[in-house]
Parts: structure tokens; sequence; C-alpha cells
């Protein structure tokens, strides 16, 4: 499905949480997504696109994992963005009351549509009605708009990591943040 025009309005976001196998439509809008993120510099641990089939047995394989939960959001119908909570092990007593964000991206045509937003917030509406008390995120310091974004949205900066990643043979920062959740 081709993406909406760059310069139009955007009014139609929906976030869902996917608790099936995607479909195939579905499948290539995420994989699309997330290609064009990964070119544009964001590809949520990828730094070169991988085989379109690596791509898809990647999405094919977060539902598989009990523990993950994955949110998409569709821009007047194509998914252009994902967000995956995940959940502590089962055996992990102590950190019970926390969740860690991950793989938060929006395809490039869709950003500055809200999608980033609107993800988060249904992510913590999630985290919050499933009884956890923190969540937990990383982001490399390249990102400044998703750094910009959790901040605006309450998260606190706990460290930087001066080797968090290496990207094109140069070694980024990493921001950690948390927030705690009334």
């Amino acid at each position: 499905m081709k993406a909406p025009e760059k310069s139009k309005i955007f009014r139609d976001i929906r976030v869902e949480r996917i608790t099936s196998k995607l479909k195939i439509s579905d499948l290539n809008d995420l994989c699309d997504a997330a290609d064009s993120a990964i070119l544009a510099g964001g590809g949520f641990g990828w730094v070169k696109m991988p085989e379109r089939q690596a791509m898809e047995r990647y999405w094919q394989g977060v539902n598989a994992v009990p523990n993950r939960i994955l949110l998409v959001a569709r821009l007047e119908g194509v998914i252009a963005g994902a967000l995956q909570i995940i959940r502590p092990q089962l055996n992990n007593e102590a950190q019970r009351t926390s969740v860690q964000f991950a793989h938060h991206f929006t395809a490039p045509w869709a950003r500055k549509s809200g999608i980033a937003k609107a993800l988060l917030l249904e992510g913590e509406a999630i985290a919050r009605d499933e009884g956890y008390e923190v969540i937990n995120l990383d982001v490399r310091e390249t990102m400044s708009a998703a750094i910009k974004l959790y901040e605006g949205q309450g998260y606190t900066l706990m460290g930087i990591h001066p080797a968090y990643a290496k990207v094109n043979d140069d070694m980024v920062k990493g921001h950690y943040y948390y927030k705690i959740l009334n």
C-alpha cells in the first residue's frame, strides 16, 4: 500500500495491540515502515537494512515470545510505526513491577504526525492496566526527536552509556530513561 503524501495533514491515527499472526498486508506494511526507519537512521538496533526475509521472520517471531506485546500505529490505515513492551521474566520477582519499552519507531514519511506519542501513551496505558509501576527504556543519543518526546512525557534520564552502540564505525552514547506510573 502506498504511504500517504508527506505534505498531507494526518488525522487518522489508530494504535492496535497485535495479538495474533500478522496478516500479509500488515506484515508488508510493518516491514516497509521498519525498512524506511532503518534507512533514515532510526532502526531500533539495526544499522543496515536486513534482507526482507529476515525482517519478516523478526516481526512474525515477536508475538511468539510470551513476554512481549507488539503495538502498531496506523496512519490512515497504513502501519507506520511500532512499539514493543517487554514484560519481566516470570522468575524475575525483584523486577516484576517494571516493563521495558523497546523498538519504538516511526517511518520517516509519518514523522511529526503524532504516531510516536500515540504509541507511547498507549504503551503506558497498557503497562498501567497490567499493574506495572515502572517503565524503562533506552535510546541512542542520535535520536533527538525520541529524546525530546520521552523527556516531554515525563521520562527521567537516569544515565548515559558512553559506548552504547556502534554505528558506521562510530561509538554512540545511549540515554537510559525511566518513568514511574501513578
